[in-house]
C-alpha cells in the first residue's frame, strides 16, 4: 500500500467507508509483520507485553467471535477461549507463525464477509456483545476503536525490534509531510 491511498476521498456509503479503515488496518498490521524475523514475531520486549504473534492471535479470535453470525448470535461466542489467546504460542516456529497467519486472515476473513453482507437498513438494527446491546454502528465503531490500538501496538513492538533507521515505512516517514502535501495539493499547500 502506497500513500496514494490518501489521494482519493473515502466513499460516501458508511459500509463502504468501514470496509476500507478496516483493509486499510489489515494491511498496517501486515506491513510490520512482513518486517519482522520469525524470531522477532514472537519476541516478548518485556514483562507484561505481549508479542506480535500473541496480539496477532487474540485478534483473530476476536474477530472470529464479534464477526461469526453478527447480526443473529452475541458477539462473545462461548467457544472463544479469550484468555488462551494471550499465552505465549509453545513454539517459535515459521510452521507456528504460519498457523497464526492463517487464523489471522481467518478472522479478516469472517470480518469483511459480515461487513459486505450488511445492508443500510442493517444499520439500525441491535447486536449483543456479552449480552449487552449495541446498535450495529456503535458495535462496528467499537471494534475499529479495538483494532487499530492493537494494530498500534504491533507496529511499535515491530519498529522497536527492526529498529527505525531500517524500518519501512507504511504511512509518510518523518520529514515526508510537506513535500508529500505539494504533490497532493499543489503548491499551494502551504497556505
Amino acid at each position: 500500500m502506497s500513500n496514494s491511498q490518501f489521494a482519493n476521498p473515502l466513499p460516501n456509503d458508511m459500509i463502504q467507508v468501514w470496509i476500507q479503515v478496516f483493509e486499510r488496518q489489515k494491511a498496517f498490521g501486515e506491513h510490520a509483520f512482513n518486517q519482522l524475523s520469525d524470531e522477532q514475531f514472537f519476541a516478548i520486549l518485556a514483562p507484561g507485553l505481549n508479542s506480535c504473534a500473541i496480539i496477532a492471535n487474540h485478534l483473530a479470535g476476536n474477530m472470529i467471535s464479534r464477526w461469526t453470525d453478527f447480526l443473529t448470535s452475541d458477539g462473545e461466542k462461548s467457544t472463544r477461549d479469550r484468555d488462551s489467546e494471550f499465552e505465549p504460542p509453545g513454539e517459535h516456529t515459521t510452521q507456528q507463525r504460519r498457523a497464526i497467519m492463517e487464523r489471522w486472515e481467518q478472522g479478516w476473513g469472517v470480518l469483511f464477509e459480515a461487513l459486505g453482507s450488511l445492508k443500510t437498513e442493517d444499520l439500525s438494527k441491535s447486536v449483543t456483545i456479552r449480552s449487552v446491546p449495541h446498535p450495529v454502528h456503535a458495535a462496528i465503531a467499537r471494534q475499529l476503536d479495538h483494532y487499530s490500538f492493537h494494530i498500534g501496538q504491533i507496529n511499535i513492538i515491530a519498529r522497536q525490534l527492526v529498529g527505525t533507521d531500517q524500518w519501512a515505512w507504511f504511512t509518510l516517514a518523518p520529514g515526508g509531510t510537506k513535500a508529500f502535501n505539494e504533490k497532493l495539493m499543489g503548491s499551494d499547500s502551504t497556505q
